[in-house]
């Protein structure tokens, strides 16, 4: 049975950015992917958080569907995925293991994981917390594509079996992120959902900085932060800025903050979107360190590191304004070459290529009946 798609996405989410950063990974992915000549179908959980914000609910590029529950993806979807050339199914996808099971059992092409969250999943299998993959399947999967890097590859092919695990990472769409000229209104900005492991780093880096330089401008922009949290005066807070007006938030600021989970940090090698984003629109990046940052971006040249308040007032107070844009134009340059969509899905089609030969030289050869007698 043949599929008009060669590729079938399932993910978190497409339609809506709201406190995820998925939605943009898969809009650049699905859309660069169509422009190469793929016929795309990605497949969303209708979820009610996502259903009241959703700021692209009909993604003009590749075709997506909503399903209500895995009844419903199997009874209306079960033609597309056995026919598909690649199905991919993406981390934090709601009742992810019952859903890899049956892409297991009905999928006949390249079965696909794209963890986009890979140093969290490798936390929750160490904990035996299997909420959308279990070790079983990681190894069941032709290809493990992943947003991190480095030594956890190797932990998911020698630990738990996959045949094929390879970095995908985050990337960035330059006709959406790039540079536009107007006023600073803000000395530094960061975007991100309130995240608990994350809060002590926005307070040494962002907050305690603003309550000492009170003539400094400071903005943060994400959703689900607790309602006694104290801003400092000097301090913005925006619920949640559409991706569409990303461009605006990043080219208003002087610096951008990048501030890292704690999985991620552990594991390094893990870039975020937003560090992508920002340096695509020229703005000067002062983030954490993590192992593996350097191999994105060179330090002291295409990015700044800190780690207390006073590391960020010393760049926010002593760098210039021409060094802080000759950062900013260096690290805009880096991820145009190395970073953008469109470097992602030619990776992405090698991986599918070599999972493919993988797949074909480890079946069993089935010989007829007369080359059995002969």
């Amino acid at each position: 049975m043949t599929s008009p798609y060669d590729i079938v996405i399932l993910g978190l989410s497409i339609t809506s950015s709201w406190g995820n950063g998925h939605a943009t990974t898969y809009r650049g992915l699905v859309k660069e992917l169509t422009v190469r000549g793929h016929n795309v179908l990605f497949l969303e959980r209708d979820m009610p958080w996502y259903a009241n914000n959703r700021d692209l609910a009909q993604p003009p590029f590749g075709k997506t569907e909503l399903y209500r529950s895995v009844d419903d993806l199997k009874q209306r979807f079960r033609k597309e995925i056995e026919g598909a050339e690649t199905v991919i199914v993406g981390s934090y996808v709601p009742e992810g293991v019952v859903i890899g099971e049956w892409i297991m059992e009905t999928a006949k092409g390249i079965r696909a994981f794209y963890d986009i969250d890979t140093p969290v999943t490798l936390s929750k299998l160490l904990k035996r917390e299997y909420q959308y993959i279990t070790p079983q399947q990681v190894g069941n999967y032709d290809l493990y594509l992943s947003f991190a890097g480095g030594p956890i590859l190797d932990q998911m092919e020698q630990v738990f079996g996959s045949p094929m695990a390879r970095p995908l990472y985050c990337s960035v769409s330059p006709e959406q992120y790039y540079p536009e000229k107007m006023d600073k209104v803000f000395d530094l900005g960061y975007m991100g959902t309130f995240s608990a492991d994350r809060q002590d780093a926005l307070n040494r880096m962002l907050i305690w900085p603003a309550i000492k330089w009170r003539k400094g401008k400071f903005i943060v922009a994400g959703p689900l932060y607790p309602q006694n949290q104290l801003w400092p005066e000097n301090v913005a807070h925006i619920e949640h800025i559409a991706p569409s007006d990303h461009r605006e938030f990043y080219c208003s600021q002087k610096f951008t903050l990048n501030i890292t989970r704690a999985d991620m940090l552990m594991a390094g090698f893990a870039p975020s979107v937003r560090l992508f984003e920002a340096a695509a629109c020229g703005t000067a990046i002062i983030s954490d360190y993590w192992e593996g940052l350097g191999t994105f971006f060179r330090f002291g040249e295409e990015i700044l590191i800190s780690s207390t308040a006073e590391h960020t007032l010393r760049y926010l107070t002593d760098v210039s304004d021409r060094e802080i844009i000759a950062i900013g134009e260096r690290a805009r340059r880096k991820v145009l070459t190395e970073h953008t969509a469109s470097h992602r899905v030619e990776q992405l089609e090698c991986y599918i290529k070599e999972a493919k030969g993988k797949k074909r030289y480890s079946q069993p050869i089935r010989l007829t009946r007369s080359e059995r007698d002969s």
